[in-house]
């Protein structure tokens, strides 16, 4: 749904949504959030007795896939596999100037097989539910009389709502803790004054935009900007990460201020294409972020800058090391 235009959009949308939010689906967001907060503790609770740790593969990651799998109803136990495939799909969506090397035309192919075996997974899992329905939006998505999908856009928007799902919040919590451990005047007002974790988590998304871009836009007529006018046709490529940083917008734009009023950010896109799964993303986000800054003891930094991934669209550090001093309770 997010590379189409109404009316095909709106319907997608529409058939989709009506399991996930209101009007139809009101409480699902809001009954993750006891099962988040027990995910949270849990994973808080081996780091005791660690003296490091990689606040990615012990934090940031386990959470979001293991909600996603709970709310989609893919079975947990496939992870993975299904991180597999799409980790090659991302080590091989590269549109810059390596694209041309030898070595990313090999990790193009590994991707394209890579999302292949994700397709395929997919409607495998969707052709199950239609014969045996279950719990979840991918069985409810599959058997509702209600607005159907063809069966290439049941397959396509799952693949999609299972990798947004998961992938974009893991890089929101990565980013979160990575920034409040750079500014410890942040930190330390979280610590303070808990609450101002909501508009915490805005700057964070703000600051450090887990899509940075999308490609897939076009001018529907000639456009004038600065002087400068875009053909009608043309591609657009519209820099969330860039308009999250504009002076134009944003007092001290490179600054965080977690008590930052008026902040209508980019971070979920906007308009018809903004993100419908935010508000359960917001939600992983102030509860893992919170619990992390109130228990985590001392927590330091090893490497800065971490390494991040190799991809232009979709930015998050493949790892975040931390020297902790212990887990509170």
């Amino acid at each position: 749904m997010i590379t189409s235009d109404p009316p095909e959009h709106d319907r997608v949308r529409r058939a989709t949504m009506r399991h996930f939010g209101p009007p139809h689906s009101t409480e699902l967001v809001s009954s993750q959030e006891a099962e988040i907060k027990r995910i949270v503790a849990g994973l808080l609770d081996k780091l005791e007795g660690k003296k490091r740790i990689d606040a990615v593969d012990e934090f940031a990651y386990p959470l979001p896939v293991t909600v996603i799998c709970a709310v989609l109803g893919v079975p947990r136990q496939d992870e993975p596999r299904f991180h597999g495939w799409i980790q090659a799909f991302m080590n091989g969506l590269d549109l810059g100037p390596e694209s041309a090397t030898a070595e990313q035309q090999r990790l193009r192919e590994v991707g394209i097989r890579g999302r292949q075996e994700l397709r395929d997974y997919m409607r495998g899992l969707l052709e199950k539910y239609a014969k045996q329905p279950g719990p979840g939006m991918l069985s409810a998505m599959v058997n509702s009389s209600e607005e159907r999908l063809s069966h290439g856009e049941l397959v396509n928007n799952a693949m999609l709502l299972l990798f947004a799902g998961h992938e974009t919040t893991v890089n929101l919590i990565a980013h979160s803790v990575l920034t409040l451990l750079r500014r410890n005047d942040a930190l330390e007002k979280l610590r303070r004054r808990p609450e101002l974790i909501v508009p915490g988590v805005e700057e964070f998304l703000r600051f450090e935009s887990s899509v940075q871009f999308w490609p897939t836009r076009t001018a529907l007529e000639d456009i004038e900007i600065a002087g400068t006018t875009i053909p009608k046709g043309a591609a657009i490529i519209v820099l969330y990460g860039s308009g999250n940083r504009d002076p134009n917008r944003f007092t001290n734009p490179d600054q965080v201020d977690v008590e930052r009023e008026d902040n209508e950010h980019l971070g979920y896109s906007g308009g018809i294409h903004a993100c419908f799964g935010g508000p359960l993303a917001r939600l992983e986000a102030q509860i893992a972020v919170g619990e992390f800054v109130r228990r985590v003891k001392n927590p330091r930094l090893v490497v800065d800058p971490p390494p991040y991934r190799h991809n232009q669209i979709f930015r998050g550090p493949r790892h975040v090391m931390v020297d902790i001093d212990g887990v509170i309770d």
